[in-house]
């Protein structure tokens, strides 16, 4: 993606003017000009130049590790200590940012953190364990946000769950948000929905089995 003369000045704040001054200068030469003689400038160009101007020497790389409760607190530990070893043995300069809550929360005191950095072009590599980890939904959205400031997006174990698992777990995660919300009697109904969903799904499960394992319908 390339940016014009005027979207590369509004994300260096400057004005149009002042990008042609800086191309003139030789401070900030154009990836390549049209025809028309229009300037286009890469994302990866005004980041570096964001970077200098910040004074930022080195971008970080961030082992981003969350559970969905408190109660996995253990589980969290276990995430971390992993996330360590495993960037450790890069042999990189790295930053831990731990979080609680549900995946399908973006108002996450971590996962605002992590944004903002990446938005502010601090952040090289964001590294996770599992996507699921990063967010249930809006991946699209955050690897969009990444590629704009030039930040890649490492997923260490890519086949830890099958999509059919991956799906009941979303949808669980939905039935108990909207749950959560609700009172009394409905509350009550929501949490009877999602044991229902368990039980369906334990039992295609066990269909799936004693039909060889196939995953066909029958």
């Amino acid at each position: 993606m390339f940016l014009t003369s005027g979207e590369a000045g509004e994300r260096l704040g400057v004005d149009r003017q002042t990008i042609r001054a800086w191309h003139k200068q030789g401070k900030l030469i154009p990836e390549y000009i049209t025809q028309g003689g229009q300037r286009r400038y890469s994302e990866e160009q005004i980041n570096e130049y964001l970077q200098k101007k910040q004074g930022i020497k080195e971008r970080k790389v961030i082992g981003y590790c969350r559970v969905s409760s408190a109660k996995q607190k253990a589980d969290l530990e276990r995430q971390v200590e992993r996330m360590k070893l495993y960037l450790t043995a890069q042999g990189k300069p790295f930053e831990i940012i731990e979080d609680v809550g549900s995946g399908i929360n973006y108002n996450k005191k971590g996962i605002q953190e992590l944004i903002n950095l990446i938005c502010r072009g601090e952040v090289e590599k964001v590294v996770v364990l599992y996507k699921d980890r990063l967010m249930r939904f809006g991946f699209d959205l955050f690897k969009s946000i990444c590629d704009r400031h030039n930040t890649m997006i490492e997923i260490v174990e890519t086949n830890a769950k099958t999509e059919q698992e991956e799906l009941v777990e979303d949808l669980v995660q939905i039935i108990t948000v909207f749950s959560c919300k609700l009172q009394g009697k409905r509350s009550k109904q929501a949490k009877e929905m999602i044991k229902e969903l368990l039980a369906n799904v334990q039992s295609c499960e066990s269909t799936t089995e004693t039909d060889g394992g196939t995953g066909e319908e029958i």
